[in-house]
């Protein structure tokens, strides 16, 4: 058995492994071996954690200037590039990402580190007119505190940074919690901290395999704001850990976005974005555009061109160059996703391709499916699969479209195909949904607000406005007299 590769915590600058000496591995979805050993540390490494964050905010980071802040970002970001290769092939290990999508992910993550680089130096408050003469008043923006980043394992290196640099822009402090998933690419990136010259302390990462640990972290009293993305279900108890001591939080959870496809669209370009939208990450990503929602006329063409796609998506090695779809990242999931496949079946759905595991592979291969006879009652439409799977319903008006795009407890994404360029704006209006793309899917950039609507969440992440969840706004009143006034009113 090969040697497995050993990893190390970050805390208050120094690599660490668990205080108890505790480690758990990480699986490789792809060979279904270990492949990684990294710390599983216990709630007094939580808690070093927090202190050695709390150390920097109230020291060397804190001190720091907002342009000085901006360079630490600015050298992150080349690192990041720099270091690309690396990166990418330990996601592709930890979570069973194709290569092909994640060396294009980290050689351009390093352009959120430069875009909030240059946000930071443009923090300012404001002079505010005051109706007492005698008095100036301004605010200062201030960095809300120290920050627990807890992340999931489908993304972990993106979707930390969309938490991380706004984060560092503000001039918080960091702890970072990956899941225990896929902790190894975070690890690796802890790596590059104090190359890029963060004081010590100023981003931490800790692994923990216990729920309670992590539980530790999100209600932990020395904690200000919890910035989490994950399933609804897991986001409700890290608000209420947050909640306990009145912390802030952001929050990306889950989604079951709509595709509407209207007759007018160009069915070839509309199937390719349904098959983008629902395979590329073998469908583990929380804007999945799952639900097909096509008028009537156009459904059976555009199923037949989705299914036609669909079965010839290349399975195999998420290493190698050909590869289209690599496998479901963990064994909890691809049970999940097997389980919906029954489902579907039981309540008088179509499969009209895949609908199970793909075996001969090895790894925890599943079918891209298709699915169609789906009801506004079907579970397939209601619930959040987290895999390759498409489900099919048909609409006669524009109406019933928005309606049933609308008819889920979520609103993260959704998407609009249509050439009648009046019906896409208005459409797009209506659904009601953090991003929606027309004519396109899955798009995302540094300086576009992501967030969604319902029990996709709270709050938004990327874009300019992103550093104002971790800013407080503190009012400053001068008494400019010198003289005194009648201590029994007020002002």
């Amino acid at each position: 058995m090969a040697e497995l590769e050993t990893f190390r915590m970050l805390i208050g600058g120094r690599p660490t492994d668990a205080a108890s000496g505790a480690t758990f591995e990480t699986r490789n979805p792809y060979t279904g071996r270990p492949w990684a050993s990294v710390p599983d540390c216990g709630p007094a490494d939580v808690d070093a954690a927090v202190a050695a964050a709390r150390s920097a905010l109230d020291g060397e980071w804190g001190a720091m200037t907002p342009f000085a802040r901006a360079a630490c970002l600015r050298r992150l970001g080349d690192l990041v590039t720099e270091h690309a290769e690396a990166l990418a092939r330990t996601e592709v290990a930890d979570s069973g990402k194709l290569y092909r999508e994640m060396i294009g992910q980290l050689t351009g993550l390093g352009g959120w580190y430069h875009y909030f680089a240059g946000i930071a130096p443009t923090i300012e408050g404001r002079q505010i007119p005051s109706p007492n003469p005698d008095h100036l008043v301004y605010t200062r923006r201030e960095p809300v505190g120290v920050v627990a980043a807890i992340t999931p394992w489908n993304s972990p290196l993106l979707l930390m940074t969309w938490k991380l640099a706004p984060a560092l822009a503000a001039g918080c402090t960091v702890v970072v919690k990956p899941s225990e998933h896929s902790p190894a690419s975070t690890l690796r990136f802890a790596e590059l901290i104090e190359q890029a010259g963060f004081p010590a302390g100023t981003v931490n990462v800790v692994t923990t395999n216990d729920r309670d640990t992590a539980a530790h972290l999100a209600g932990h009293p020395g904690v200000d704001k919890v910035a989490f993305t994950g399933s609804t279900a897991t986001g409700r108890a890290v608000a209420r850990a947050a909640a306990e001591n009145i912390a802030a939080v952001t929050l990306e959870l889950g989604g079951k976005s709509p595709q509407v496809v209207f007759p007018d669209a160009d069915l070839a370009a509309a199937a390719n974005g349904i098959v983008a939208g629902v395979f590329a990450a073998t469908g583990q990503t929380c804007m999945a555009g799952s639900r097909l929602i096509v008028h009537a006329d156009v459904h059976d063409e555009l199923v037949r061109l989705v299914v036609e796609r669909a079965s010839t998506i290349r399975l195999g090695d998420p290493n190698a160059a050909d590869t289209e779809m690599g496998p479901v990242a963990n064994e909890p999931q691809y049970e999940k996703v097997l389980g919906f496949f029954d489902t579907a079946r039981a309540e008088g759905n179509t499969i009209a391709c895949g609908g199970a595991a793909e075996s001969g592979l090895g790894g925890l291969f599943v079918q891209p499916t298709v699915v169609t006879g789906v009801t506004r009652e079907s579970t397939l439409f209601r619930e959040e699969v987290f895999g390759p799977v498409l489900a099919a319903l048909t609409f006669t008006d524009e109406d019933e479209a928005v309606k049933l795009a609308n008819d889920t407890p979520y609103g993260l994404a959704g998407a609009v195909w249509t050439k009648d360029v009046h019906r896409a704006h208005r459409i797009a209006g209506r659904i009601r949904a953090g991003s929606v793309w027309i004519n396109a899917y899955r798009v995302v950039a540094p300086s576009v607000p992501f967030g969604g609507f319902g029990r996709s969440g709270i709050g938004r992440e990327n874009g300019v406005h992103a550093v104002d969840g971790y800013l407080a706004d503190k009012a400053v009143w001068v008494e400019l007299s010198g003289g005194t006034r009648d201590p029994f009113t007020l002002g």
